[in-house]
């Protein structure tokens, strides 16, 4: 299983990884470049309503390129020989063929809609079987397994036992549920990759290209690259400012990965836990605001609400996820003695703002505008728009001779950019013409113009995984859909928590552990989302909390062994083996599986209504006091995992930490007065004896 996972992310980490950068450098590899260059184009377009199309047929496009791009890009990069490129060629081909077929029956396909035609059928396996083939190519087997195990509930499911059979459902019905409409591949995760998820992707994709990874990297180092244990503090900071930008988890652990992990090598880390730190932080990218993986997207859509409500309900726990990883590293360098980098060798912060802080701008135009309630594809739209125009009069900004002319310039051409919101998407277009049109002729411009064209390709390629994984977790909602499968999960684990609510949680949790071995944080979020989120409403936690919890789970399934694909992605980087770095990653990541159990208890926590201690204190005075005991909590957890805090922790310090950290989960009171009781006996004795230790030590030196 190992294996299989090493050799499917392998193919995950060269699709997503940036510094891959360039596409084959063969004639094949030019075509598959500018078919890259045009699916961006073809999804700004649409973004920006140039391109009018009808949502089915936008959809139906979406995949299309996914198919067409997939399978010879996929077979360039693995060096197939000729006769395997022919076959990758014709599953492309045939992939577009299905997208061409919607396009020029849209309205017959609605007319006759429940009744197809033999040809409806025949494109409608076509759909299925590119789907499910790119799948397999991309992220390894696991995720087209358990679709196809969907699927095939959906065909033979009626020969099952009580309660887990249904009434039956011809072949046709089921293809046509399928491959047609809104149910299927063309669900809502593959609406919103067609919408958000690409445009976002495309925007982390122009925001590297334009010098955002180094401004995090240097405003980190500066920060924090002086302090004890500052490489593994670098790490964790620039991952989750990373994670602001980024919509993957894996990209996170390749562009970052590639300077954090040799700097934590080489400053004294082992490569196992070098790789852990790196993988931890880079997926709690995924929960860290505004993008989120992409995931908050599809949740709001799926639940009906704002975008900020779900940005709003991660912040703390984003916080309190960086907040432990960070802990834990530090604790780690205080037990092993490792110190931080030569202030000489380290940039400063206040320079690297100072000389990017216009890169900033993009992504703050792109929080104000969620958090004012515009939609994320005009906000997203918006935040490219600018990012692009930043780019474009980066060179033109090189050529001023002083300061001040930069800075006067990027603010004229941000005023110029914000009438977009009076003038329309027009003015974008015509400013960017007009940039272009400059960049030809100054010093620097056609390069300027070459990293655009590149990211428009590179973002292309970023977002295949998300696209084909979008559009197969569909056929496990369509399964949902059309025979009701999600309320049998759900009653039984009802019927549990009845019993026991924490029992329920466990069971959820090992659920979405396992459901998210191999598979990558969208389709995972939406499959254990869709089975287990209902049962978790039904036993009374809030519908946003129970969301957010498989969803945290669902990101912590890849660092948990044995399939963990950050892990594996870290390995070749860290030069260590995958599950090592796996059983890191948990130990460092062990303080975060305690702030979803806590945000159930207490939903303020994720600054939610309900719970019983908002309803006795008042709501802000429960926000507070949750974030203050789910703070102690996994600083004990931390603690007690790796055995220091001033000194080295005897074993019975350790249990009585872990044992205070697990009573303060609960919302209870008893629980949360031995908690704080225990923290106390064990904080106050650690001090009491690491002082005596050392007062007779400096006593004797005098």
């Amino acid at each position: 299983m190992a294996d299989t996972a090493r050799d499917a992310d392998a193919a995950a980490a060269a699709i997503h990884d940036p510094t891959h950068g360039s596409f084959p450098l063969t004639r094949e590899g030019k075509v598959l470049f500018w078919i890259a260059v045009a699916f961006s184009l073809y999804q700004i377009g649409t973004a920006m309503h140039v391109i009018n199309l009808p949502s089915q047929v936008v959809r139906a496009f979406h995949v299309g390129f996914l198919m067409l791009l997939a399978f010879p890009l996929v077979a360039a990069m693995r060096g197939k020989p000729m006769p395997w490129r022919v076959v990758a060629w014709a599953l492309a081909l045939a992939g577009v063929s299905v997208a061409f077929y919607q396009y020029v029956e849209y309205q017959p396909l609605i007319l006759r809609a429940g009744f197809p035609t033999n040809l409806d059928i025949a494109f409608g396996v076509v759909a299925l079987f590119t789907v499910f083939a790119a799948a397999w190519i991309i992220m390894g087997p696991a995720l087209p397994i358990i679709s196809g195990l969907f699927l095939g509930y959906c065909l033979f499911g009626e020969y099952l036992p009580r309660p887990f059979n249904h009434r039956g459902y011809a072949f046709e019905q089921v293809i046509d549920h399928m491959a047609y409409g809104t149910e299927g591949i063309y669900g809502i995760p593959t609406y919103v990759s067609a919408t958000y998820i690409f445009l976002f992707i495309l925007f982390g994709a122009f925001l590297e290209r334009a010098g955002m990874i180094k401004l995090f990297t240097d405003v980190s180092l500066g920060l924090v690259g002086h302090a004890r244990g500052g490489p593994a503090k670098v790490s964790v900071i620039s991952s989750g400012l990373m994670g602001t930008i980024s919509g993957s988890g894996v990209a996170n652990v390749v562009t970052t990965g590639q300077f954090t992990i040799p700097l934590m090598k080489r400053f004294g880390y082992r490569s196992a836990f070098a790789g852990g730190v790196e993988s931890t932080a880079s997926m709690g990218g995924q929960i860290m605001p505004p993008v989120m993986g992409a995931v908050a997207f599809i949740m709001a859509e799926t639940l009906g609400i704002e975008y900020y409500e779900v940005v709003k309900a991660a912040v703390i726990p984003a916080v309190l996820y960086f907040a432990s990883a960070f802990w834990m590293v530090h604790l780690e360098a205080g037990k092993r003695g490792l110190v931080g980098l030569p202030r000489a060798e380290l940039p400063s912060a206040l320079n690297a703002v100072r000389n990017g802080w216009y890169l900033v701008l993009p992504l703050a135009a792109l929080v104000y505008l969620l958090f004012s309630g515009y939609t994320p594809l005009f906000a997203g739209t918006i935040g490219l728009s600018f990012t692009v125009l930043l780019i474009l009069g980066g060179s033109i900004a090189l050529g001023l001779p002083s300061q001040v002319l930069r800075f006067v310039f990027w603010i004229g051409l941000g005023l110029v950019a914000a009438s977009f919101f009076r003038y329309g998407i027009n003015v974008v277009l015509v400013l960017a013409a007009v940039l272009i049109a400059i960049n030809i002729f100054v010093d620097g411009g056609r390069q300027t113009l070459a990293v655009c064209r590149d990211s428009l390709a590179e973002g292309a390629k970023t977002a295949l995984p998300v696209g084909v994984a979008c559009a197969v977790v569909g056929i496990i909602i369509g399964t949902m859909t059309l025979t009701g499968l999600a309320n049998t999960f759900g009653q039984y684990i009802v019927s549990v928590g009845e019993n026991s609510l924490f029992l329920s949680l466990v069971l959820t949790m090992i659920t979405c552990l396992i459901l998210g071995m191999g598979i990558p944080t969208i389709p995972n979020y939406i499959i254990t989302s869709t089975i287990a989120g209902p049962a978790l409403l039904d036993l009374g936690v809030p519908l946003l909390v129970s969301h957010m919890f498989v969803f945290y789970f669902g990101i912590l399934a890849d660092l948990t062994p044995p399939v963990a694909l950050a892990c594996f992605a870290a390995a070749p980087i860290a030069r260590e083996s995958g599950l090592k770095i796996s059983f890191e990653a948990i130990k460092i990541a062990a303080a975060g599986f305690v702030i979803p159990f806590m945000a159930v208890y207490t939903p303020a926590l994720m600054l939610q209504d309900g719970g019983p201690l908002a309803q006795a204190v008042g709501y802000w005075p429960a926000v507070a006091y949750i974030v203050f005991k789910a703070a102690l909590s996994i600083g004990l957890w931390g603690v007690a995992v790796i055995g220091y805090l001033r000194g080295s922790l005897a074993m019975w310090e350790r249990l009585v930490a872990a044992a205070a950290a697990f009573t303060l989960i609960a919302a209870i009171p008893v629980t949360d007065q031995i908690g704080f009781a225990l923290a106390a006996i064990v904080l106050g004795y650690h001090w009491w004896r690491t002082r005596q230790q050392v007062e007779p030590a400096g006593q004797a030196g005098e």
